[in-house]
């Protein structure tokens, strides 16, 4: 492979091939060292997949990147926040309601139960028992108190929309899972409150829950 003169020669190797390999970047440079690609790299706006072992780098797009900052090309996993680490303590910060070890396993499709415990050790996430649940939370004394009040509302929310979902909302809510696969939760509820009557945010995480559907959205049991 020619060696490439020009920061935007690799710029369009990188945007042509999407996620690559340090190998290929050292080949593609001329077979330099292991330090002189990264040293390339810093020049870049890059990320590091979060699972692979790190092993492959993309240019970072923004647009291609979820709500939660996460995108996934073929079974490589990239976030904004770089990696595995601080991707999970972002998500537990911003969380409104704190975050659970299982939505956190889910959303990011790799295991999370090591981060976790290292940022517990280390004081950048806190953790809390709500119900049955540990709840992973912002250690900041305001920020923790914030999410664990929107947490029991919610946990409260949903007790009381357990009552008040009729058929007719599981039918609605599965119909539309049926349509538009791997819908989380809150897209469901922004799609059906046009409806009359309004379908909630609370009855459809009751669905959710009572089909076990987590947050991905998919169907697993009938």
């Amino acid at each position: 492979m020619a060696k490439f003169e020009s920061l935007q020669a690799l710029r369009q190797f990188l945007m042509d091939r999407t996620a690559v390999e340090l190998g290929e970047i050292r080949e593609a440079l001329g077979g330099v060292s292991s330090m002189t690609a990264f040293r390339h790299l810093r020049e870049l706006d890059y990320r590091r997949s979060y699972n692979q072992n790190g092993r492959f780098y993309t240019l970072f797009d923004a647009t291609r990147f979820d709500r939660w900052g996460l995108w996934t090309w073929r079974d490589i996993h990239f976030s904004v926040s770089g990696s595995l680490r601080n991707t999970v303590r972002r998500m537990v910060h911003e969380a409104e309601a704190g975050v659970t070890h299982r939505d956190l396993q889910d959303r990011l499709r790799v295991r999370v139960q090591n981060t976790l415990a290292s940022l517990l050790k280390t004081g950048d996430v806190g953790r809390e028992l709500e119900g049955n649940v540990f709840v992973y939370v912002h250690p900041d004394g305001d920020a923790r108190r914030q999410q664990l009040e929107r947490r029991r509302t919610v946990i409260r929310a949903a007790a009381e929309a357990e009552a008040e979902v009729t058929d007719e909302i599981v039918i609605e809510v599965l119909l539309h899972l049926i349509r538009h696969p791997g819908a989380r939760s809150g897209d469901v509820a922004r799609r059906l409150r046009r409806r009359s009557p309004p379908i909630t945010l609370a009855q459809v995480e009751t669905v959710y829950s009572r089909y076990d559907l987590g947050q991905k959205g998919g169907l697993s049991r009938s």
